[in-house]
């Protein structure tokens, strides 16, 4: 095993968005005995918390769903395949009409209007996870004037709903029922009944295909754990799939292997399991 790609929400982050020290330390040894520690998310690349970062020895990031491929301690863009503004404008167009939290990703970082935050101060999230939409983004009047302006094309868009008096999300299937209809966008979602899109054939499986050219590597020295339905694609593509103990039963069906939980450690024992041979100094 030389490279192992690693969800964020759910899989690496206990419930309350933290690292647990068992993950900590199996990463560590993991670098130290050269296999490289990747970040597998959905989130821009500047949406990965500080301390991962600068405190864990992750190389590189897969981000935005494979839109968007960065070495970590640079910030620099290794690999890049976002929707052009031609295409995703007229469906933010759309998605403007409707009641939900929306965020474009652009360049790595996450973009938002002042008008979707307050939809998002409604969104059932737990506390971490709602800190982290509302005050992490860039906020904007409007997204396709940002957009047009300033020439960008958008890695990957995110939208979160909150529920009506009977439970239901709002706009959330007709909005899903629209994207999906347009084969030029794939469509999952990524946890807490949220929608995610990228431009067709964009995934978190072909992040890893092209980050392991990158390094040399071939896809069989890969090694990928994930939790829900934007992980599906890196699971069934690397070496060896891991599923959490926490995951989508999609995700279990695809994988390998299916480890502890997020909130046991997951992460830690499924390196060990897989890696241990590889690794030192660990009990």
């Amino acid at each position: 095993m030389k490279l192992v790609a690693i969800d964020l929400d759910g899989t690496l982050f206990d419930n309350h968005s933290q690292v647990p020290q068992a993950n900590r330390e199996a990463i560590i040894n993991m670098a130290e005995n050269g296999i490289y520690p990747v970040i597998s998310t959905g989130r821009p690349f500047n949406g990965i918390p500080a301390p991962l970062k600068e405190d864990l020895p992750f190389a590189y990031a897969i981000t935005s769903n494979g839109a968007g491929v960065y070495e970590v301690k640079t910030g620099k863009c290794i690999f890049e395949a976002p929707m052009p503004a031609d295409l995703i404008l007229p469906i933010i167009d759309y998605l403007d009409t409707k009641h939900c939290h929306m965020d474009a990703f652009i360049n790595g970082i996450g973009v938002s209007t002042f008008r979707c935050k307050e939809h998002g101060k409604k969104l059932p999230l737990p506390a971490s996870l709602l800190e982290y939409v509302l005050h992490s983004r860039k906020r904007v009047e409007r997204l396709q004037d940002y957009i047009t302006q300033n020439q960008y094309s958008v890695q990957k868009m995110t939208l979160n709903f909150y529920n009506d008096k009977n439970g239901v999300a709002v706009d959330r299937e007709e909005i899903r029922e629209y994207l999906t209809a347009n084969e030029q966008v794939d469509v999952v979602c990524g946890g807490y009944n949220n929608l995610e899109f990228t431009r067709h054939g964009v995934n978190k499986g072909l992040g890893l295909q092209k980050l392991a050219e990158h390094l040399n590597l071939t896809i069989d020295e890969t090694m990928a754990i994930g939790d829900t339905e934007n992980d599906l694609s890196i699971v069934k593509a690397a070496g060896i799939g891991v599923a959490m103990g926490n995951a989508t039963d999609e995700i279990k069906e695809a994988s390998d292997y299916i480890t502890d939980t997020n909130e046991q450690s997951g992460v830690a024992s499924a390196i060990y399991h897989f890696c241990g041979d590889s690794l030192r100094n660990h009990e």
